[in-house]
């Protein structure tokens, strides 16, 4: 049920941001109908999930990490377009493995999708705890090679996971 109410709130609030239809009734619950249809097919799929819907993660994903990721794709964005303009197109293509820390498979899709967020990085496959990752140039591949980007996924992927931990080590501590 958490992750159906989860993935609710997800799908309405991208509506409401997406429409910016904050004042007519009419297309506030046309909004909610198509997020409950949505729901609904989700739920009959059986889609629904700790990956479709990481309730475990809370809010540290858009408060902690999206800041961080958006500020790497414009730099990211920066570079590309610099290698392109350039007259001499300085490409270095060239296929990387990268190492993912994480220990679950969600925090992998993380970083594989990630990667393939920034530009001038594609994540090809994944394979274990391998991520195979096309550059274009050989300074994108040794940041993604660098662990920034790993140690904040793997951070949150643990702070996610502690959270529950705590809660009950404090329940059955009490008599």
């Amino acid at each position: 049920m958490k992750y159906t109410l989860t993935l609710g709130a997800a799908l309405f609030a991208n509506w409401l941001l997406w429409s910016g239809h904050f004042d007519n009734p009419f297309l506030i619950g046309m909004g909610i109908a198509s997020c409950g249809v949505s729901l609904w097919l989700s739920q009959r799929m059986k889609i629904v999930d700790e990956e479709g819907a990481p309730a475990q993660l809370g809010f540290r994903p858009f408060t902690q990490y999206a800041p961080w990721l958006i500020k790497e794709i414009v730099v990211s964005n920066i570079q590309v377009a610099k290698i392109i303009l350039s007259a001499k197109m300085p490409l270095k293509r060239n296929i990387v493995m990268v190492t993912a820390s994480q220990k679950s498979p969600l925090g992998r899709v993380i970083m594989a999708n990630s990667i393939t967020l920034t530009p001038g990085t594609v994540s090809m496959d994944l394979i274990g705890n391998k991520i195979k990752v096309h550059a274009l140039s050989l300074e994108e591949a040794e940041e993604d090679m660098s662990g920034d980007m790993d140690r904040r996924i793997t951070r949150l992927e643990q702070q996610g996971s502690r959270r529950p931990a705590q809660s009950r080590d404090r329940s059955s501590a009490k008599p």
